[in-house]
Protein backbone atom coordinates (compact mmCIF):
# COMPACT_ATOMS: atom_id res chain seq x y z
CA UNK A 1 0.00 0.00 0.00
CA UNK A 2 3.22 2.33 -0.07
CA UNK A 3 2.46 2.67 -3.46
CA UNK A 4 -1.00 4.68 -2.57
CA UNK A 5 0.72 6.78 -1.09
CA UNK A 6 3.05 7.58 -3.70
CA UNK A 7 -0.16 7.69 -6.42
CA UNK A 8 -1.70 9.94 -3.82
CA UNK A 9 1.17 12.46 -3.72
CA UNK A 10 1.86 12.79 -7.76
CA UNK A 11 -1.73 13.09 -7.99
CA UNK A 12 -2.05 16.34 -5.56
CA UNK A 13 1.37 17.24 -7.55
CA UNK A 14 -0.19 17.07 -10.49
CA UNK A 15 -3.26 18.66 -9.88
CA UNK A 16 -1.19 21.52 -7.95
CA UNK A 17 0.40 22.42 -11.08
CA UNK A 18 -2.43 22.41 -12.90
CA UNK A 19 -4.23 25.02 -10.78
CA UNK A 20 -1.03 27.06 -10.32
CA UNK A 21 -1.18 27.22 -14.14
CA UNK A 22 -4.34 28.08 -14.36
CA UNK A 23 -4.48 30.73 -11.43
CA UNK A 24 -1.00 32.25 -13.45
CA UNK A 25 -2.90 32.19 -16.72
CA UNK A 26 -6.32 34.03 -14.99
CA UNK A 27 -3.92 36.09 -13.54
CA UNK A 28 -1.73 37.34 -16.81
CA UNK A 29 1.31 35.69 -15.46
CA UNK A 30 3.01 33.15 -17.69
CA UNK A 31 4.21 31.23 -14.67
CA UNK A 32 2.79 28.45 -12.36
CA UNK A 33 1.34 30.53 -9.56
CA UNK A 34 1.27 29.06 -6.48
CA UNK A 35 1.14 24.70 -7.31
CA UNK A 36 3.82 23.65 -5.24
CA UNK A 37 1.83 25.43 -2.21
CA UNK A 38 -1.49 24.39 -3.48
CA UNK A 39 -0.39 20.63 -3.76
CA UNK A 40 0.74 20.87 -0.54
CA UNK A 41 -2.54 21.63 0.74
CA UNK A 42 -4.36 19.08 -1.27
CA UNK A 43 -1.98 16.80 0.11
CA UNK A 44 -2.50 17.70 3.67
CA UNK A 45 -6.14 18.09 2.62
CA UNK A 46 -6.84 14.73 1.11
CA UNK A 47 -4.71 12.88 4.20
CA UNK A 48 -6.71 14.72 7.06
CA UNK A 49 -10.07 13.28 4.93
CA UNK A 50 -8.60 9.33 4.92
CA UNK A 51 -7.68 9.71 8.13
CA UNK A 52 -10.93 10.67 9.19
CA UNK A 53 -12.74 8.26 7.60
CA UNK A 54 -10.56 5.38 8.39
CA UNK A 55 -9.05 5.06 5.47
CA UNK A 56 -5.57 5.59 6.07
CA UNK A 57 -3.76 2.27 6.29
CA UNK A 58 -0.40 1.84 7.65
CA UNK A 59 1.05 1.65 4.05
CA UNK A 60 -0.68 4.26 2.73
CA UNK A 61 0.15 6.65 5.58
CA UNK A 62 3.89 5.38 5.04
CA UNK A 63 4.33 6.47 1.35
CA UNK A 64 2.26 9.80 2.28
CA UNK A 65 4.80 10.55 5.33
CA UNK A 66 8.07 9.19 3.40
CA UNK A 67 7.52 10.94 -0.14
CA UNK A 68 5.89 13.94 1.61
CA UNK A 69 8.75 14.40 3.87
CA UNK A 70 11.02 14.31 0.67
CA UNK A 71 8.91 16.14 -1.44
CA UNK A 72 8.62 19.59 0.37
CA UNK A 73 12.53 20.14 1.01
CA UNK A 74 13.19 20.18 -2.97
CA UNK A 75 10.69 21.36 -4.35
CA UNK A 76 10.60 24.31 -2.35
CA UNK A 77 13.88 24.62 -2.66
CA UNK A 78 13.46 24.23 -6.43
CA UNK A 79 10.81 27.10 -6.51
CA UNK A 80 13.02 28.95 -4.17
CA UNK A 81 16.20 29.07 -6.52
CA UNK A 82 13.43 29.54 -9.52
CA UNK A 83 12.32 32.66 -7.99
CA UNK A 84 15.14 33.85 -6.78
CA UNK A 85 16.76 33.82 -10.14
CA UNK A 86 13.88 35.68 -12.04
CA UNK A 87 14.05 38.12 -8.91
CA UNK A 88 17.34 39.14 -9.93
CA UNK A 89 17.36 39.31 -13.50
CA UNK A 90 14.24 41.46 -12.64
CA UNK A 91 15.97 44.52 -11.20
CA UNK A 92 17.24 46.15 -7.77
CA UNK A 93 13.78 46.98 -6.48
CA UNK A 94 12.29 43.45 -6.48
CA UNK A 95 15.98 42.32 -3.78
CA UNK A 96 15.32 45.45 -2.22
CA UNK A 97 12.12 44.22 -1.47
CA UNK A 98 13.21 40.98 -0.51
CA UNK A 99 15.60 42.78 1.96
CA UNK A 100 13.63 44.95 3.71
CA UNK A 101 10.82 42.20 4.06
CA UNK A 102 13.61 40.34 6.20
CA UNK A 103 14.80 42.84 8.03
CA UNK A 104 10.82 43.84 9.09
CA UNK A 105 10.06 40.26 10.62
CA UNK A 106 13.93 40.48 12.07
CA UNK A 107 11.91 43.64 13.85
CA UNK A 108 8.92 42.18 14.40
CA UNK A 109 10.59 39.08 15.90
CA UNK A 110 12.45 41.72 18.37
CA UNK A 111 8.85 43.54 19.39
CA UNK A 112 6.83 40.50 20.17
CA UNK A 113 9.74 38.85 21.90
CA UNK A 114 10.16 42.54 23.83
CA UNK A 115 6.11 42.56 24.71
CA UNK A 116 5.78 38.95 25.72
CA UNK A 117 6.48 38.11 29.46
CA UNK A 118 9.50 36.75 30.42
CA UNK A 119 9.71 33.07 31.16
CA UNK A 120 11.74 31.78 33.76
CA UNK A 121 14.90 29.73 32.43
CA UNK A 122 15.87 26.13 33.36
CA UNK A 123 19.28 27.53 34.79
CA UNK A 124 16.11 29.87 37.57
CA UNK A 125 14.25 26.40 37.66
CA UNK A 126 17.32 24.58 38.86
CA UNK A 127 18.64 27.34 41.39
CA UNK A 128 14.78 27.38 42.97
CA UNK A 129 14.52 23.34 43.12
CA UNK A 130 18.30 22.76 45.03
CA UNK A 131 17.23 26.02 47.73
CA UNK A 132 14.18 24.49 48.46
CA UNK A 133 16.05 20.92 48.56
CA UNK A 134 14.87 19.48 45.90
CA UNK A 135 17.44 18.44 43.42
CA UNK A 136 14.95 17.42 40.41
CA UNK A 137 13.88 20.44 38.28
CA UNK A 138 9.98 20.48 38.33
CA UNK A 139 9.09 18.11 35.08
CA UNK A 140 12.06 15.71 35.01
CA UNK A 141 10.74 13.97 38.09
CA UNK A 142 10.59 10.26 38.27
CA UNK A 143 7.31 7.94 37.93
Amino acid sequence: MTISGVALLAICTLLGTFLGDLLGSLLGVKANVGGVGIAMLLLIAARLWMARRGLMTPGLKFGVEFWGALYIPIVVAMAAQQNVLVAARSGPLVLIAGIAAVVLCFATVAVISRLGKKGETMDEIEAQAQAQGDATPPGKRAV
